[in-house]
């Protein structure tokens, strides 16, 4: 993947306020597939009996990281916004542990991206919500010659 292409997620993420008040850290960004992972926070606790982050952290989480994997994708020219996102919550995450999110762009038109994303807290193969979204896809600038 381009290195633009990377630095660019990676600006795209850094400037969100959410995801640097979440705590966002960017495992991976290339070809359409972003990995982000979110470090547990007493502060984030939905239900204090429980321990367990509340779901909007969660939402958050999988929002920025399809966008993030959007952005990456090889012909994707730039910047994205949501248009839609489905969340499924499958379980709470295991309090004291990270949640990680992985979010592949898989198709991609010239307005339209679609992705699906996974987030799990310390045991991948038991999801704590899987997510299917659509964002939008900056159009191309015409290039300007001299």
């Amino acid at each position: 993947m381009c290195a633009d292409k990377t630095e660019l997620a990676r600006q795209f993420i850094e400037l969100i306020p959410q995801a640097r008040a979440l705590g966002m850290d960017i495992l991976q960004i290339e070809d359409g597939v972003a990995v982000i992972r979110m470090p547990y926070d007493p502060a984030l606790v939905g239900d204090p009996d429980t321990g367990v982050i509340h779901g909007g952290a969660v939402s958050t989480l999988m929002d920025t990281c399809g966008g993030a994997a959007t952005m990456a994708h090889p012909t994707s020219p730039g910047g994205t916004a949501t248009i839609s996102l489905r969340i499924d919550y499958l379980r709470g995450a295991k309090p004291g542990d990270a949640i990680t999110a992985r979010a592949e762009c898989y198709h991609i038109t010239r307005a339209v991206a679609f992705v699906r994303a996974t987030a799990h807290d310390s045991d991948p193969s038991q999801p704590v919500a899987t997510a299917t979204g659509t964002f939008t896809v900056e159009p191309r600038r015409p290039e300007v010659t001299s």
